[in-house]
């Protein structure tokens, strides 16, 4: 087994990401093809001093298509896990780009990393040895240092790109469904691993009693949206709202964990619209549930997004039904295109969940291995 080495310095890559999502979404003014080549620099370097630039472990990443436990490299599921989700968001711009196909495929297969560290005997992501083996023992509570401020249960669900690739791992979309249902109905318990002390995510954790559910910190916070992507869409709608009432208030201690560059605000703000953010670089925003009977936003290109949820009450977080612009729309999600162009969103809310609304295949989000 691996012994810790240098300490997990934060990774990702997901500068990829920023830049892609802002270009796909028609952002410009800039040199596009300088951050492009910036971005292809950044996969196989790092910085000399500050190992968050750039990819730490990338030699180990480049071929072995993860980075190993026994190389003293902090976070390494982690790192593997949103470097390949970056690498898709690589891959995305540069067929905006129109970047020649042998790039291309390279950051398309790396995009599918994510799949060798899932570990199909416990369904999460483990670490691995360099030889290829999961590294022994295993306890899934423990924030050990191959993640990043976490366990092995809350970097299960680390494919933002590519939901219905993990369903698929996991056997299908009734076990995937009973996994998110774990995460909130399995008692806190942490192991501290070869840290020193209890760190404040999991004291937060606890604190929260929402399971292993930690949304205290960021990992974890795109989870209860994928019921979008699985058939049971009326979780994330029950969730998101719960999340909501209970972790956060308009007290000064009124929030659950980390801010982190404003993280923790965003969730709350796009999940009281009633949609997120779940893979930056897709179109699509995946629906929830909306906190207020009426929002309007007044968008800087002069056009108006409005959502009515007259019917809306404490006890009516479900969708019972969405029109758009007038007409019933069956989707969980909403297309960025279609938002920046202005809209009315008219829904009814309900007590009871409605359990055949956007439970077709054809009304989930995307994923990578749909494409």
């Amino acid at each position: 087994m691996g012994q810790p080495g240098s300490p997990e310095e934060y990774g990702g890559n997901n500068s990829a990401l920023v830049i892609a999502d802002a270009y796909l979404k028609g952002l410009r003014g800039y040199d596009i093809e300088k951050l492009y080549e910036g971005l292809l620099y950044g996969t196989e370097h790092v910085h000399p001093d500050v190992h968050s630039t750039g990819r730490l472990g990338h030699e180990y990443y480049n071929t072995l298509g993860y980075i190993p436990n026994d190389v003293r490299i902090g976070g390494n599921v982690a790192r593997t896990l949103e470097y390949a989700n970056a690498d898709w968001g690589i891959y995305q711009l540069g067929k905006a780009l129109n970047r020649p196909d042998k790039e291309l495929n390279v950051f398309a297969e790396r995009a599918m990393n994510y799949k060798k560290l899932f570990d199909p005997a416990h369904n999460l992501m483990r670490a691995r040895e360099s030889d290829g083996s999961f590294s022994e023992p295993f306890n899934p509570y423990n924030w050990t240092y191959d993640y990043t401020e976490g366990n092995a249960w809350h970097y299960a669900f680390t494919a933002f790109h590519d939901p219905q690739g993990l369903i698929d791992l996991m056997g299908g979309r009734s076990v995937f469904n009973r996994m998110l249902d774990s995460m909130f109905t399995m008692p806190p318990l942490y192991d501290i691993g070869g840290r020193r002390n209890i760190i404040h995510e999991i004291r937060e954790m606890q604190i929260m009693d929402m399971g292993q559910y930690a949304h205290g910190n960021q990992p974890i916070q795109h989870m209860v949206y994928l019921y979008n992507y699985s058939g049971e869409p009326w979780k994330a709608q029950y969730w998101a709202r719960e999340v909501m009432d209970k972790l956060y208030s308009a007290a000064p201690d009124g929030y659950c964990g980390d801010e982190d560059n404003g993280q923790t605000s965003a969730w709350y703000v796009f999940s009281a619209l009633g949609f997120y953010t779940v893979c930056p670089g897709t179109d699509q925003y995946i629906l929830g549930a909306p906190l207020f009977k009426q929002v309007k936003l007044h968008l800087e290109n002069g056009n108006t997004i409005e959502i009515n949820a007259p019917d809306n009450e404490e006890d009516r977080r479900y969708v019972s039904s969405l029109k758009v612009d007038g007409t019933m729309y069956d989707k969980n999600y909403l297309k960025h295109a279609d938002l920046i162009n202005g809209l009315v969103l008219d829904y009814r809310m309900s007590s009871e969940p409605n359990m055949k609304r956007g439970t077709d295949e054809a009304a989930f989000p995307y994923s990578f291995s749909r494409e």
